[in-house]
């Protein structure tokens, strides 16, 4: 084809491939060695690697344990803390005239309540009515309706307390987020709040400018506002100030479970709505009865109230129509 003869042509051929050959088997131990080399370099890199990424994720696991058994004592030291608030609170009178923000103390209270006993039993008398049923007005106006109005009062409170609550903690949140420190959260709450929220967070506030912590101050609202929610706000800024982290997403976190609380109590008083109301009217249909037979027939009812054997019919129908209204009251009250 270009002039040369075919067997040279082949002989340089198996030349070329016979060079080629003998390159490759010279480099061949050349190339391998450098694959090897470098696969040990690979390897050593990458246990380097796997190394460092064990030790981190130990020590992220060491964290995350010294963290949660951080919480863990917190939570038990507050467990503790309750449990103390809980036995020296008993319910007693004197705390539950504190808690309902009434100002009055306990002994201006006995003083009203004996009064008031002795006021209805003496008109109740003066209108005709017998002895024993003129005391026992008495009994039920002196040591019933103040007692009452107490209860009442405290639930009122308490209600408010709880409408009002997320708001001051969103408040704190933005308060926090914003840049101000804790304490100065706190004060914005004690001056900017309505009550009785406000008048509980003056309360810390003095608590601290007396040398209290803030754990320790905000602990102590439990005892003047004894519901679950300031349980909760009292172990969220005591696992904060021990174990820290984020108390802006906490508090956040916090209102928000409040509001839902109060949602799901809302909807179960809807859906129990109808049971109460049944109740109320089966409790209050025999005095109503009693009553418009006493209109129609005076002398048929006044049996009951001159006869000894009306008077132990009346006992028994008092302990039963109670033990109804208890079972009843039970049955269509629910606690979140």
């Amino acid at each position: 084809m270009f002039g040369l003869d075919p067997i040279i042509l082949a002989i340089i051929a198996l030349a070329a491939i016979s060079a080629g050959a003998v390159s490759y088997g010279v480099l061949f131990s050349r190339i391998e060695n450098d694959k090897k080399t470098q696969g040990r370099v690979d390897r050593v890199k990458a246990a380097e690697t796997d190394r460092v990424k064990i030790k981190a994720s130990r020590d992220r696991l060491a964290e995350m344990t010294k963290r949660r058994k951080s919480v863990q004592d917190s939570l038990k030291e507050l467990e503790k803390k309750q449990a103390e608030v809980n036995k020296k609170k008993a319910a007693t009178l004197k705390a539950k005239i504190g808690q309902a923000g009434l100002g009055f103390t306990e002994t201006q209270f006995y003083i009203g309540s004996l009064a008031l006993g002795l006021a209805t039993g003496f008109f109740a008398f003066v209108f005709g009515m017998p002895l024993f049923v003129a005391l026992g007005i008495a009994f039920v106006s002196g040591a019933g309706i103040p007692r009452f109005f107490v209860n009442f009062a405290l639930k009122r409170r308490m209600k408010k307390f709880l409408d009002e609550l997320p708001n001051a903690l969103e408040v704190m949140v933005r308060s926090i987020k914003s840049g101000l420190p804790l304490n100065d959260a706190l004060r914005l709450i004690a001056s900017e709040a309505k009550d009785p929220v406000r008048t509980e967070f003056r309360r810390v506030v003095e608590s601290q400018q007396m040398g209290l912590s803030v754990p320790d101050s905000i602990a102590r609202m439990y005892t003047t506002v004894p519901l679950s929610e300031v349980n909760f706000f009292a172990i969220v800024i005591q696992i904060q100030a021990q174990a820290g982290g984020n108390l802006s997403e906490a508090l956040g976190n916090l209102s928000r479970v409040i509001r839902d609380r109060k949602k799901m109590r809302a909807k179960i008083s809807a859906l129990s709505m109808e049971a109460k109301a049944s109740a109320v009217i089966i409790g209050a249909l025999p005095f109503i009865v009693a009553f418009l037979v006493y209109l129609t027939s005076p002398a048929y009812m006044m049996i009951l109230f001159t006869d000894p054997r009306g008077h132990l019919i009346m006992g028994i129908s008092a302990v039963w129509m109670s033990i109804g209204i208890f079972v009843m009251r039970n049955m269509i009250n629910f606690d979140i």
